[in-house]
């Protein structure tokens, strides 16, 4: 199906827009480590089209559609997807999504009605799912883009308290703050909805991250805190307050803020941020870990360099925080390696040490990773998603696959998985997964 949107006229849909913080100057306009992915954005959105449209012939030959479930058999699933111990529940094409270009994917399940959603980012918005039945996913609606100049392949999605923040790289478009409450009981047609609220203390930005412990937004790469740590007070999660700035590491492409309850005693209880760091202005990539308890007043604690770096992209802490699994979206491309995850050992946040720098077999660029449990959940481009076992950290295992790109697995920014959300609630290792070409995939991880 093709998304029809209807305009839903409730005042509780009502926009307010809201500027809570001051403003900063930037060192510069648009990081310039962005610019190869503009170039290779067009590239791909071309390939999008004629990805669906391959898609579309490929389960045209098979028993199974690609859109519909099919098991992991023999390597393959629905005759199209190389896989291993790996089953696709269903997939939405770009089109059945209401977008033409796909990017990031988080999730939300209702605490009252304990029904799943996925939420798929796109050019045109952010589109909800009902993944409740997820070999039968609902269509519930979109959240448009706030403004549409600038940078619209690129969109982040955070959930705290039943409230969904949207930023972009889309010039002006602040963060969009919209009550998911408003989905439960959405039935028929999808709903084009409108934001509850939208902070403008940014115009673009790159990523958010949500410590849904303390209740603040961490906005980065924007130009505001010379692209660093924009924090904001979400108590009120429909009423977002600026609540300071982190800018002496200059731009931050990713990160992860927690509450610190691992084995390093002197920082144990205090407020974290994991960052990939990128400083175009020093040279630097890195990770960096910095202490914001004190918002007004945040400490450095460490800032890790590491070789053979190419843009320090995003990374995720262990269960037990004893390691953070830490990404380099172009050293596959700059340096001839294969797929590679760094594993930094950070039992002590002052001195983290990189203990592994694990390469699959694969050439494919990795993009986002997340863990939960003893899993680590890869989505590597044009190789699609890869699950680790974490059991013997430092030391990596490759344990299952999906490819949602069969046509290669270059080095290349032509096609694949943007993101991944493997948090649902629902029994079994159900895991959406974003692909900037085909859309949105519910899969199913065994064991």
């Amino acid at each position: 199906m093709r998304l029809r949107l209807i305009i839903v006229a409730m005042a509780v849909l009502t926009t307010s827009v809201v500027f809570l913080g001051p403003t900063f100057a930037h060192q510069g306009n648009l990081m310039e480590e962005d610019a190869y992915k503009r170039v290779a954005a067009r590239t791909i959105l071309q390939n999008a089209i004629a990805g669906d449209a391959l898609a579309a012939q490929a389960s045209a030959e098979v028993t199974v559609p690609t859109e519909g479930s099919s098991p992991c058999v023999n390597g393959m699933s629905a005759g199209t997807y190389p896989c291993d111990g790996i089953d696709m529940l269903s997939r939405l094409s770009l089109a059945d999504l209401g977008l033409t270009f796909g990017n990031d994917v988080w999730g939300w399940t209702d605490p009252e009605t304990g029904r799943d959603y996925a939420l798929m980012g796109g050019s045109e918005g952010t589109t909800i799912v009902d993944i409740s039945s997820p070999t039968n996913p609902d269509v519930v609606g979109i959240l448009p883009t706030q403004t549409t100049a600038g940078g619209d392949f690129w969109r982040d999605i955070k959930v705290y308290e039943n409230h969904m923040y949207v930023g972009s790289e889309n010039t002006g478009h602040g963060i969009q703050v919209f009550d998911l409450t408003q989905v439960r009981g959405v039935t028929g047609d999808p709903v084009t909805f409108a934001p509850t609220n939208v902070y403008m203390g940014v115009g673009n930005s790159h990523n958010v991250n949500i410590n849904e412990d303390t209740g603040y937004l961490y906005i980065v790469g924007s130009t505001t805190c010379s692209g660093g740590l924009h924090m904001v007070d979400i108590s009120t999660p429909a009423s977002p307050v600026f609540a300071g700035c982190f800018s002496e590491h200059g731009y931050i492409h990713d990160t992860q803020c927690v509450v610190y309850e691992g084995p390093d005693a002197d920082h144990r209880g205090s407020e974290i941020c994991f960052n990939s760091n990128l400083n175009i202005a020093d040279g630097i990539q890195a990770v960096s870990i910095v202490d914001v308890n004190d918002k007004s007043n945040p400490v450095v604690l460490a800032r890790a360099l590491y070789p053979n770096f190419g843009h320090s992209h995003q990374g995720w802490l262990t269960q037990d925080q004893r390691f953070f699994l830490h990404g380099d979206e172009l050293d596959e491309l700059s340096h001839g390696l294969g797929t590679t995850t760094r594993v930094w050992k950070v039992t002590d946040l002052d001195n983290p040490v990189l203990e592994n720098t694990f390469e699959n077999e694969t050439a494919a660029i990795d993009h986002n990773l997340y863990t939960e449990g003893n899993a680590t959940y890869l989505s590597n481009y044009t190789s699609g998603l890869r699950v680790y076992d974490n059991r013997n950290l430092p030391e990596l295992t490759e344990e299952r696959f999906f490819d949602v790109y069969p046509e290669n697995d270059n080095a290349s920014f032509e096609g694949g998985t943007w993101s991944n959300y493997p948090y649902f609630s629902q029994r079994g290792r159900v895991v959406a997964v974003s692909s900037i070409d085909r859309g949105l995939f519910i899969l199913r991880v065994r064991g």
